[in-house]
């Protein structure tokens, strides 16, 4: 993961708390997909927000410590404009959950996958989304 690579034009792949927690586990069906992608040359996509669902201490993630720092991991901030795009999401949707919002309008405005443990929360924030459940 550590090494420069030449970025893709295909789709990349945004990831939810549960596929960033799965990754931190060891869940080897995680990690294949990663490999998978990475030979593929898909850039990942994280929600900051999703970050903060799933860090608690840096010293015993080191695998997501490393997959963070990953030059193909973008951690995408919850900014303004995407933090009003989450709560209108939500508003529409009838949820509140503003991170699973920020991970379905990442996806949707770069054409990602989404690898998610809980596919039914997403569906319900976007019937349409292209999901990978982990």
């Amino acid at each position: 993961m550590g090494k420069a690579r030449t970025r893709s034009t295909q789709s990349g792949i945004t990831l939810d708390a549960g596929a960033l927690i799965a990754l931190d586990n060891g869940d080897r069906k995680m990690i294949a997909l990663l490999s998978e992608a990475i030979v593929q040359r898909r850039a990942f996509r994280v929600p900051s927000g999703v970050v903060g669902q799933t860090w608690r201490d840096g010293r015993r993630q080191a695998n997501l410590a490393r997959f963070l720092r990953a030059i193909e991991v973008e951690v995408v901030a919850l900014d303004d404009a995407l933090a009003r795009a989450c709560g209108e999401l939500c508003g529409v949707a009838g949820t509140n959950d503003v991170i699973d919002a920020s991970v379905v309008i990442i996806a949707r405005g770069r054409q990602d996958l989404i690898v998610t443990s809980d596919p039914d929360d997403i569906r319900c924030l976007d019937r349409e989304a292209n999901l990978i459940r982990i």
